[in-house]
């Protein structure tokens, strides 16, 4: 089994979150400085609740250089991270940046929904409907030019 095989194992083990952590260190260290073992290593600290450990993981893995879809997660990842220790507006900073870069990657949707949260944590509960609703509105079977057109609005 390789290493990313190896890792989604570990991923999927019916572990607690410091076995998991301590699996997931223990992989990542077979490849020191690797921006994939780093951005894994500050994943498995975000799913524990470990915010503070895992914010320098992800802004590491994103200075070492990940591929786009991996480093589209990261930013989404770090981003609501760092919402959750209080760094509203570099988190709005951040998702901003992703959203406006357009509808195209296969993670835009998950780029708006987390944009969303962190536009009502800053008390833009309006504009953040106006995006979730501008992600939704193409994924209904129908209703779709309205639900868009009214999401616009908002905005």
């Amino acid at each position: 089994m390789d290493w990313e095989e190896r890792m989604a194992a570990a991923w999927a083990a019916e572990v607690g979150d410091e076995e998991r952590i301590e699996m997931i260190d223990a992989l990542a260290e077979e490849r020191p400085d690797d921006a994939v073992a780093l951005f894994e290593r500050a994943g498995a600290r975000d799913s524990a609740g470990r915010d503070t450990e895992a914010e320098p993981l992800y802004r590491a893995a994103l200075v070492s250089g990940l591929d786009e879809e991996r480093r589209v997660q990261a930013v989404i990842q770090l981003a609501s991270t760092i919402r959750n220790l209080g760094k509203i507006d570099e988190s709005l900073a951040l998702l901003r940046q992703e959203y406006e870069k357009g509808a195209g990657g296969p993670l835009h949707d998950a780029v708006a929904a987390f944009y969303a949260l962190a536009l009502v944590t800053a008390g833009e509960a309006v504009h953040g409907a106006s995006v979730a609703l501008q992600a939704l509105a193409p994924h209904l079977p129908r209703y779709t030019r309205s639900v868009a057109g009214y999401a616009r609005e908002l905005a």
